[in-house]
C-alpha cells in the first residue's frame, strides 16, 4: 500500500470513531445495550445518591461482556443519568416477582428501590448502598 491510501484509510477510521463516539455522548444511551426497560412510578423512589420524583425511567444493563453486574438509571428521555454502578445479582424470589421491590421506609420518605428484576431473567440486580 502507497503511504497515501494508509493514511486515508487511517483518517476514515478515526473519523468513524469520531462520530461513533458523538453519537453516543449525544444521547447518553449505551450502544450495546443487553436489556433496557421503562419503569414508571406513581410516586417518589430513592435510588443511592438521589430521590427520583414520579415519572418514567430507563433501566439498563450493558451486554454481558462489559459486565452483567452493572446497571444503569436514566430519566424517560434517556438525556439525564441518576445511577450507572456495579449491583449484586440476586435469584427471582419467583416467577411472579414485580419489577422492582423496595426496602421499607418511614412514612413520608420515599422507599428505596432495593432489587430490579428484568423481564424474562431468572435473576435480579440488587442496588447497592
Amino acid at each position: 500500500m502507497t503511504n497515501s491510501l494508509t493514511s486515508r484509510i487511517v483518517s476514515a477510521a478515526a473519523l468513524g470513531a469520531l462520530l461513533l463516539g458523538a453519537s453516543t455522548q449525544r444521547t447518553g444511551a449505551w450502544s450495546d445495550v443487553n436489556h433496557r426497560e421503562y419503569l414508571t412510578f406513581s410516586g417518589p423512589v430513592a435510588i443511592p445518591g438521589a430521590v427520583l420524583p414520579a415519572g418514567t425511567y430507563i433501566f439498563e444493563m450493558p451486554t454481558s461482556s462489559f459486565s452483567n453486574s452493572v446497571v444503569s438509571i436514566r430519566s424517560g428521555d434517556g438525556r439525564k443519568v441518576f445511577l450507572t454502578q456495579f449491583t449484586r445479582i440476586v435469584d427471582r424470589p419467583h416467577a411472579q416477582a414485580p419489577h422492582v421491590s423496595f426496602h421499607e421506609a418511614a412514612r413520608g420518605v420515599p422507599p428505596p428501590v432495593d432489587t430490579w428484576y428484568p423481564s424474562g431473567r431468572d435473576n435480579g440486580r440488587q442496588l447497592i448502598y
